[in-house]
């Protein structure tokens, strides 16, 4: 609009000045005025060409659109083999298994920086989870360091109402007892299996260290 304005009072007052000569009996100079005529048309295309856009991050969302939730793999009750994945997968299933046992706001945090925490949930009741998740071989047993950490951050740091760290593999016995004593969950490969299978309740639920027993194939002939 300024731009306009100021072209619209330059012409103005260029037909002014032309008129007000030829009334004299003056022949106004055509080199200056063409030139200022353009000066004043180059200044409106400038305008219009080089307004400021107000760009959208290609990560922002449209007004209007919330962004998608993160999609988590789909949880079976049947044979799903959390070894069959990497460290960062199995991140990603143990997140998966929060979200179908009712979790909300779960997200997959672990990586560089993130303190001991893999896994954030929110449990049906407002509960903050925090999971630690070791993606060990079967003899790779969780230690007390790895515990330590874990215990050090997951109440004062990231202010956990359930603290739980979960692993494909076993605990020592010095690890078992620190988790213990700090109140953390502890859910070895075993209850692990038993919870993916809905054998046993979610870690952050009461009784859920009492896992129901495998099921185990009817032998031929017996009684059903």
């Amino acid at each position: 609009m300024l731009a306009l304005g100021l072209l619209g009072t330059g012409i103005t007052g260029l037909a002014a000045f032309v008129k007000a000569a030829s009334a004299d009996g003056i022949r106004p100079p055509v080199t200056p005025i063409a030139a200022l005529a353009v000066l004043l048309l180059g200044l409106l295309l400038a305008k219009w060409g080089f307004a400021p856009v107000r760009r959208r991050s290609p990560t922002t969302p449209p007004d209007g659109y919330a962004e998608e939730p993160p999609d988590f793999p789909e949880v079976r009750g049947d044979a799903f083999d959390h070894a069959a994945v990497d460290a960062d997968g199995f991140e990603h299933t143990v997140a998966a298994l929060c979200a179908r046992d009712g979790c909300t706001s779960v997200e997959v945090v672990g990586g560089a920086g993130d303190l001991g925490a893999d896994v954030l949930a929110r449990t049906a009741d407002g509960r903050r989870v925090v999971l630690q998740c070791k993606h060990y071989a079967e003899d790779n047993r969780v230690g007390s360091q790895d515990l330590q950490r874990f215990g050090g951050t997951c109440f004062a740091v990231h202010e956990a109402d359930v603290a739980v760290i979960v692993t494909t593999s076993s605990f020592t016995a010095p690890a078992a007892e620190y988790a213990d004593t700090c109140g953390i969950v502890r859910v070895d490969g075993e209850a692990l299996a038993a919870w993916t299978e809905q054998r046993a309740r979610a870690p952050w639920e009461p009784g859920a260290d009492a896992p129901a027993p495998a099921p185990h194939p009817t032998p031929r002939g017996a009684a059903s």
